[in-house]
């Protein structure tokens, strides 16, 4: 199993005990070896983004950055009529996507009472592997009073693509954290549908102090099922997997749930919405094979959970 082993003390960041995953799961990790182009840890295959924003005076600032290609960042825009306090912030990569034996990982620290969105400049594409795999790390902490977005663009997995991401958020119960979450059955485009070997997913919210709030896993491996996942116990014949979390004190759980059920009613997709443990919050999925449709739809939720807890509507995202 690839991962740290625990030690005492900082672990380098370029120490694979720092980047790559603790746990990668058995459907991913069976995929291992050793490339015949760039290696783990190689120039290039360890990226690395750690972020930091506090609240100074009327507005969120970036005050800790630190950047190691494939990954890096625009600078934080402001220009939410409705939240100028929010920094705008696009995550990028100087890769165009993610190869075989890339370890990617990002860090993001919310302080006390910032307002901050982040976005990616465009989908994640997962590029065909021919050996070893990749895995993506992101850990997310808001503090109290902090108002974070997190809603990326699709990950499109490739043919045989062998990918995980892990994402951590660590929320102080005064804050509110929305993330979302999309990925393609593959380029629909170019007729590829669940042509990956495998995508793994896990997303973890927790309290400051570790407690576990809530856990989220995704496995998906249609070439060890003859094309298992567009069955209707996983995808049900759907391209698209869309999630929104929403973790927040300013609205009970319930209203949370009915809002998001509300604003999906009338779209005709397929999708559920629950509250999560705790109270702490809730979230929804939804299925269907219109990529404009579900990005609309989850457009919609984002809109109306925003208007509910901040009394202000989602801002027009213009990427280029």
């Amino acid at each position: 199993m690839e991962g740290p082993v625990p030690t005492e003390g900082p672990v380098p960041r370029l120490d694979p005990r720092h980047y790559a995953p603790a746990r990668v799961p058995y459907e991913v990790r069976r995929h291992a070896g050793t490339p015949d182009t760039l290696g783990v840890g190689r120039p290039g295959k360890v990226g690395l983004l750690e972020l930091a924003f506090e609240r100074i005076g009327e507005r969120t600032e970036l005050t800790g950055h630190y950047q190691k290609s494939p990954l890096q960042i625009m600078r934080p825009l402001y220009f939410d009529p409705a939240r100028p306090d929010l920094a705008v912030t696009l995550l990028m990569s100087t890769g165009g996507g993610i190869l075989q034996a890339d370890r990617l990982r990002t860090d993001i620290r919310c302080g006390a009472d910032t307002a901050v969105h982040l976005t990616t400049q465009a989908a994640t594409k997962v590029y065909r592997m021919e050996h070893d795999y990749a895995t993506q790390l992101l850990n997310l902490e808001a503090g109290p009073g902090a108002y974070v977005e997190y809603l990326p663009e699709p990950v499109i997995p490739f043919v045989d693509s062998r990918f995980y991401q892990r994402t951590v958020l660590t929320v102080d119960p005064g804050a509110t954290v929305l993330v979302g979450e999309t990925v393609l059955a593959g380029r629909l485009a170019r007729g590829e549908r669940n042509a990956y070997q495998v995508f793994a997913s896990d997303l973890e919210v927790r309290r400051p102090g570790g407690e576990l709030v809530a856990l989220d896993t995704v496995r998906l491996e249609p070439s060890a099922t003859g094309g298992g996942v567009t069955g209707p116990a996983v995808l049900g014949g759907h391209d698209v997997m869309s999630s929104l979390y929403v973790l927040s004190p300013l609205a009970p759980a319930a209203r949370i749930a009915d809002t998001l059920h509300e604003a999906l009613a009338d779209r005709g997709l397929l999708y559920g919405v629950s509250v999560l443990p705790q109270d702490s919050g809730a979230w929804l999925r939804l299925l269907d094979s219109d990529t404009r449709a579900c990005a609309a739809a989850l457009r919609a939720a984002w809109d109306a959970v925003r208007y509910l807890l901040i009394g202000a509507p989602a801002p027009d995202l213009r990427k280029t």
